[in-house]
């Protein structure tokens, strides 16, 4: 039997002079929050401040947290079910 599930991501951005922040959001079957990450980027006073630039850092920063922390979930859940630690990595 095949099982499909569909998971949304979600990424609120906040500007906010010459710092951005992002929520990468995680969002579930029925709409809940499952996780989410976040990231912040800010622009170095020598630079000529371009937002998009922020935005995409801020936003990188934000889905690189959320997969630290889907990883870190994963492996709770499968030494909670096997009783061992997880070897090696799970990032690949």
């Amino acid at each position: 039997m095949t099982t499909k599930t569909a998971w949304n991501a979600q990424i609120d951005i906040t500007e906010e002079g010459r710092k951005v922040t992002a929520d990468a959001m995680l969002i579930g079957k029925g709409g809940e929050r499952r996780m989410v990450g976040h990231g912040v980027a800010r622009c170095n006073p020598a630079d000529q401040n371009d937002p998009a630039i922020g935005d995409e850092l801020a936003a990188a920063r934000a889905l690189a947290d959320l997969t630290n922390k889907l990883l870190d979930n994963a492996a709770h859940d499968i030494e909670s079910h096997t009783h061992q630690p997880v070897k090696g990595s799970l990032s690949s």
